[in-house]
């Protein structure tokens, strides 16, 4: 046969294929894919406003004059947020291939989402775009290094796409009534074990826990706040190893605890570990974000191969910059530099069993 003539047979092969492989790169399976709710959001920063707490300071109220013009300090816009994308993007810079399944509206936010991600070099070939509606958005009231965040989620036709085989998905929040969108990951996970299931629930989520056992049951690593384990357990002890041990009752393998400044837990049902908070250099700008950090930073580091202490000794690092800067994303670390943090610990940032 002649050798031009093979040549061209082999081009004709093998050059379609490489090119699905440049166009989809999703086709290769991906190490981490973050699941959930992606927005903008546009931090207004207040000058003129005042916060009143009860007497325990449990619930405080922010205050500003009624029908009356405001000014503001600052305003700063961060797209492509939300817990699922910063977990994404956390992912992405600490060296994961990284993808978000997500949706958004064919505006100019959506755009700006899109094109932050691919920034990011978050994989985006699972994001949909929905024709005549909008992209979320979001407004954050900040004021010290508090927020209030006004809120709005858009009511998408959600599917769950062919994502292969990835090693994890990291699932946390979407909008309100889906309850057939999880159903579907539940029957996505139960047909792909090899795919383990990192869960952080969102507001919904945690409104709708009996509906969504069957995702707490395939559940490898669960995160919530000590608070939100009462809310969701209807238990209201404040003893935390006693919360541990009411969430790993309703199926995950390995529960996480966040307790704010007091610090983490985590057990696995024969295991209790504490983490003290890493110090902060500054005091905290703002902090949106920390929790995603946290929670994704653990389990990036167990994708990694990393053991739970070591993972518990990864995920305050990531917070503690997080809140160093405006924005959920702006402090996340790369590899290097979370390792650099690591190594300059004070010697009293040890994990220890309980």
């Amino acid at each position: 046969m002649d050798v031009w003539l093979i040549i061209d047979l082999l081009y004709s092969i093998l050059l379609p294929r490489y090119a699905v492989m440049l166009y989809y790169p999703h086709m290769k399976n991906m190490d981490f894919v973050a699941v959930g709710d992606i927005v903008t959001d546009a931090f207004i920063e207040l000058q003129d406003a005042e916060v009143h707490c009860n007497v325990d300071r449990e619930q405080c109220m922010l205050s500003m004059r009624f029908g009356d013009k405001i000014p503001y300090k600052d305003v700063v816009i961060a797209p492509a947020v939300g817990n699922s994308p910063n977990a994404a993007v956390a992912a992405a810079r600490l060296g994961l291939k990284a993808a978000l399944v997500t949706d958004i509206g064919d505006d100019e936010h959506g755009r700006e989402d899109v094109a932050q991600l691919k920034y990011e070099n978050v994989d985006t070939s699972f994001v949909s775009t929905h024709k005549g509606m909008k992209s979320n958005y979001h407004y954050v009231l900040r004021f010290n290094a508090e927020r209030t965040i006004l809120i709005k989620h858009e009511s998408y036709p959600y599917s769950f796409p062919n994502i292969d085989s990835p090693s994890w998905i990291y699932l946390s929040s979407v909008g309100e009534n889906l309850i057939p969108y999880h159903q579907e990951i539940v029957k996505y996970l139960t047909a792909h074990p090899e795919t383990r299931l990192a869960f952080q629930p969102g507001t919904f989520q945690m409104k709708n826990t009996e509906a969504l056992l069957p995702v707490y049951q395939l559940t490898d690593i669960f995160f919530c706040n000590k608070e939100e384990a009462q809310r969701i357990t209807k238990n209201t002890s404040a003893d935390v190893k006693i919360l541990l041990e009411a969430v790993r009752a309703m199926g995950p393998k390995l529960v996480v605890i966040t307790d704010g400044p007091k610090g983490a837990y985590a057990s696995n049902g024969k295991e209790v570990w504490f983490m003290p908070m890493y110090p902060d250099p500054a005091p905290p700008m703002e902090r949106t974000g920390a929790g995603d950090a946290f929670s994704a930073t653990f389990t990036i580091a167990r994708a990694l191969g990393k053991t739970i202490p070591e993972a518990l000794s990864w995920a305050p690092i990531n917070s503690m910059s997080v809140v160093q800067h405006v924005g959920a994303q702006v402090g996340l670390l790369t590899r290097e530099q979370l390792e650099k943090y690591l190594a300059e610990a004070p010697a009293d940032y040890k994990p220890k069993q309980i």
